[in-house]
């Protein structure tokens, strides 16, 4: 079967006859367009990851005491909190195949408009949600509906404006490229977690009644700049040609990833799913339980989780950049092994009570443990599929992985420092390095040149035999 530089196969359905090999011409992206993409991509990017971990970092300050009966103990308050923050997560796939659907069809572009009106509109409601005091147990019940709808919305994001950005890439330059839409999510981390931090310093009686509001009410500006960017893109090359190739796909598209890509999506979704709990772990969990613990008061907690998302934001690309120059299977096993070396002293430097290691372990945790393994994934997804197939096809591996990974996080990491074994984080460790280990010996597997989508000028016989 022959790859062309757009990867179209000539026969990408097993079921279907194979016909003669076929060649499409991609037309390359202007070096203005290309800027404009990657802007565009980690504006559009930044302002999902807002929405959705802006309601993460509210999760275990704030929505424990706003949304349930005030007779309900602390733990039972965080577990339910973290369990509706886990439909977001459960709803992120559903949301892939929607947009990954009509992304693979009809386009990128106009996918990513929706979905980004989608969060804005959703975390603006959040802002103005009655608490349990005022509706009762309908506050609980529409704050589930919202994050579902929330999750829908980002699980057709991250795809979309990953794709956008590698797509619209040169080849070589492809990791790098895919990664500036990834480091859009550490971005609207620091400005979540900043803008909660400031509100968070008001006297506590304010901020659970007004403050904790207003970041989610700035969501709509934020919106606003983001439609702006995304409006003037041209769509990716690599659609327009799969699409003027007849090579678009009309049937359902959850079946053609699975029958088309099994080892693929199966492989590439274990491979990411330990990066993506310690994501979740470093966004929603570790504030609450530092703050808990009485080392550090919530809002310095909070400023130093920003600072190191603020290092995130660099250290993906620089990651990615690496693999594209060393390989994408070497850089992010060597990723695996940084993490597993590092979780130890990470928790240590949480456990000790001193706020100068407390700071340390977040710069362990998110632009070293996180970032080495993570930076590569945006390549590492998209050489997995055509593209005629790869909006669905990376939705659905990147929202299994995050439902696993991320999704699961706060929930199981809960769980396992209550055991009553007297290990306390060190159970968190050790299930992040079991994570791990399935995560590098995954990369092993599935990053061959037989898993991946080739791209060359033209057709060649390594691409034939390849495919």
């Amino acid at each position: 079967m022959t790859t062309t530089r757009d990867g179209l196969h000539s026969s990408p359905d097993p079921t279907q006859p194979r016909t003669s090999p076929t060649s499409v011409v991609v037309k390359e992206s202007s070096p203005k367009q290309r800027r404009k993409v990657l802007i565009s991509s980690f504006l559009g990017s930044m302002v999902e990851y807002y929405d959705f971990l802006l309601y993460g970092a509210a999760a275990g300050l704030v929505f424990p005491h706003l949304f349930f009966d005030e007779s309900m103990s602390p733990f039972l308050g965080m577990i339910l909190s973290y369990t509706i923050l886990f439909t977001g997560y459960l709803a992120r796939p559903i949301g892939g195949l929607i947009f990954g659907h009509f992304g693979d069809r009809y386009g990128r572009k106009n996918v990513l408009l929706i979905t980004l009106i989608g969060m804005g509109v959703v975390s603006v409601l959040i802002g103005l949600l009655p608490t349990y005091a005022t509706i009762g147990i309908a506050a609980p019940i529409i704050l589930v509906l919202l994050r579902i709808i929330q999750g829908i919305a980002v699980g057709g994001e991250w795809a979309g404006a990953t794709l956008m950005a590698a797509e619209h890439a040169k080849s070589k330059d492809r990791g790098f490229a895919a990664s500036i839409a990834v480091s859009g999510a550490p971005a609207g981390a620091v400005l979540s977690t900043l803008v909660l931090s400031i509100f968070s310093g008001l006297p506590e009686d304010q901020f659970l009644s007004w403050g904790w509001r207003v970041p989610f009410l700035l969501s709509a500006l934020l919106v606003i700049i983001g439609l702006y960017m995304r409006f003037s893109l041209t769509e990716s090359p690599e659609f327009e040609a799969a699409r003027k190739s007849g090579e678009v796909h009309t049937g359902v598209p959850l079946a053609r990833i699975f029958l088309v890509y099994p080892k693929q999506t199966i492989l590439a979704s274990l491979a990411i799913t330990g990066p993506l709990f310690m994501q979740a772990l470093m966004a929603v969990f570790i504030v609450p339980y530092v703050v808990s613990t009485g080392a550090m008061e919530r809002q310095p907690a909070l400023m130093m989780l920003t600072f190191s998302a603020f290092l995130h934001i660099f250290a993906i690309p620089f990651f990615a950049w690496l693999s594209d120059r060393f390989g994408r299977r070497r850089i992010m096993i060597l990723g695996a092994i940084i993490s597993i070396a590092l979780i130890f002293p990470m928790f240590a430097a949480f456990n000790s009570g001193n706020a100068t290691l407390i700071a340390l372990g977040f710069i362990i945790g998110n632009p070293i443990i996180q970032a080495s393994m993570y930076g590569p994934v945006g390549a590492f997804l998209a050489d997995k599929y055509s593209p005629q197939d790869r909006y669905t096809g990376v939705s659905v591996s990147y929202q299994i992985g995050s439902v696993l990974g991320a999704g699961l996080a706060p929930l199981v990491a809960t769980a396992l420092l209550e055991m009553d074994n007297g290990l306390g984080t060190s159970n968190i460790a050790i299930y992040f390095i079991f994570l791990m280990v399935i995560a590098a010996v995954s990369v092993w597997f599935v990053e061959t040149k037989k898993n991946n989508i080739v791209l060359t000028s033209e057709p060649t016989p390594a691409a034939e035999q390849n495919h």
